[in-house]
């Protein structure tokens, strides 16, 4: 392991460079708070979101057992562990957010392309978690209020406005957060944890003694007659699982810059993050299947199944806890880095709370309540989608920082447009676009649809070789390593 603190890079000069601003600034040592725990907690509290709870869902009804559901779930999260602690390195070590990060392998200028494109699926899932907890809002205020759903008539988009209420104050409560910072941030996630948690269980604990047993999904068994048409619904379902996580591959960095040590960050996320995702979509499973038993089909939307029950003070305490969980895991996966990645892109105009704002408005004009209309467009496409663009970012950033420059990076460099790295490294943004064209051609060339089906895996390869490759040929042309272009 690297040292507890990284080097510590001396600023003077850089404060003055359009690419700096206090918030993309190197942490200094003596604000590195987070330990183990910290860590931990931020994973847990991530993963105990309501697109987790329902994940088993679109598998299952795609033909999968509950067995080969969560299977799917734990592998597919143990393969984006990978990228994720090979990325979270440099943070620790130098002290730097992503798209920072991003400025050794793409330059200065074109480090916008991996952060941009990091920031746009950030604003999709920032919209889908703030319209699932307006959801909760809604339920909430209707335990408390029974007549809020019609309090005010009409309706607009095929909802009403109640609905619209309740998803602009969930929306406005993300914002007053990333307005207090990252401290607050970590202070919520500490508490969120647990509580979800413990909240979690008894829903478990009501479900199976509601149901006097576990419920016919798990007496189910998978669909499947042969093998082959199990591999044609478990790669893309893989990675689909992959893409779930495949953000955070990118932009740890963010998170860790505020850590310790190497080790604190590295073990917080290995015991937390696989084990969490894979627990939390288990007792959704339990739970959906003691309603079938309960009420006589299947509710995978815990929103949904609380709001069935008559007593007003369990439906409040129930979508609190919602409330909570979808509050933490938005700030952290979906907040914190298109703030700074926006910031990275217009560091003089744009400040992490401004970075916040742009991102919560982009969430709304994507229309997240279109893209969870549909559970299995939700996996197949947008998680599947997404995926091959954001590891054909990841293949660069891990094979630049670990195997070309050997993780030693010029921290005041990466502030200056006239540093080592220049303004574009046109091998990062070449291996980039080949990346994503071989994991995305299977969209529009039906006899390559297959390597649509693994377009995580397609792109994060084809980038790594690309760039590895240009790096042996510039070695070879200039007798000396140099990708800085």
């Amino acid at each position: 392991m690297e040292s507890t603190n990284g080097p510590s890079p001396a600023l003077s000069g850089i404060e003055s460079s359009p690419l700096y601003n206090p918030d993309l600034a190197p942490v200094p040592a003596e604000r590195r708070t987070w330990g183990t725990y910290n860590y931990a907690a931020l994973w847990v509290s991530m993963a105990h979101c309501i697109p987790t709870y329902m994940l088993a869902s679109g598998l299952i009804s795609n033909g999968m057992s509950w067995q080969q559901a969560l299977f799917t779930i734990l592998l597919g999260n143990t393969i984006v562990l990978i990228p994720i602690l090979l990325n979270s390195h440099p943070g620790t070590k130098y002290g730097i957010p992503f798209p920072v990060f991003a400025r050794a392998s793409y330059g200065t200028v074109g480090s916008n392309l991996p952060a941009l494109m990091r920031a746009v699926v950030a604003c999709g899932w920032f919209g889908i978690q703030a319209w699932i907890g307006g959801q909760a809002l809604q339920v909430f205020f209707r335990s408390l209020w029974p007549s809020w759903p019609t309090a005010i008539p009409g309706s607009f988009g095929g909802h009403t406005p109640t609905e619209w209420i309740s998803f602009l104050l969930f929306w406005g409560i993300n914002i007053l957060v990333v307005y207090r910072g990252m401290d607050l941030l970590r202070k919520v996630e500490n508490w969120a944890a647990p509580f979800v948690l413990v909240m979690t269980a008894l829903l478990v604990w009501w479900a199976i003694a509601s149901a006097h047993g576990l419920g016919p999904i798990l007496a189910q068994k998978g669909k499947f007659t042969s093998t082959h048409e199990f591999w044609k619904v478990f790669v893309p379902s893989l990675t689909a699982m992959i893409g779930f996580w495949a953000t955070l591959s990118l932009n740890m960095p963010d998170f860790t810059r505020f850590g310790r040590g190497q080790r604190e960050q590295a073990v917080g996320q290995v015991v937390a993050l696989p084990t969490t995702m894979t627990v939390f979509a288990a007792m959704g499973v339990v739970i959906t299947s003691a309603s079938a038993i309960i009420y006589g089909k299947a509710i995978w939307d815990p929103v949904e199944l609380v709001g069935k029950f008559t007593q007003p003070w369990i439906v409040a305490i129930s979508m609190f806890t919602v409330v909570i969980a979808t509050l933490s895991v938005n700030i952290a996966a979906n907040v914190v880095s298109p703030a700074n990645d926006f910031a990275n892109a217009f560091p003089r105009l744009i400040t992490f709370r401004r970075g916040g704002l742009l991102t919560g408005v982009i969430g709304i004009i994507m229309q997240p309540w279109k893209l969870l209309a549909d559970p299995t467009g939700y996996i197949f496409n947008w998680l599947l989608g997404y995926s091959g663009g954001l590891g054909s970012i990841a293949g660069v950033l891990i094979v630049d920082y670990w195997i070309v420059r050997k993780r030693e990076l010029s921290v005041r460099d990466l502030y200056l447009r006239d540093g080592i790295y220049g303004e574009w490294n046109w091998s990062g943004i070449i291996a980039t676009l080949l990346g994503c064209a071989a994991a995305w051609i299977g969209l529009v060339v039906p006899a390559l649809r297959t390597l649509y089906d693994y377009a995580w895996f397609v792109g994060f390869a084809v980038s790594f070789a690309v760039y590895y490759g240009l790096a042996l040929t510039r070695d070879a042309t200039t007798g000396e390593l140099d990708m800085d272009a």
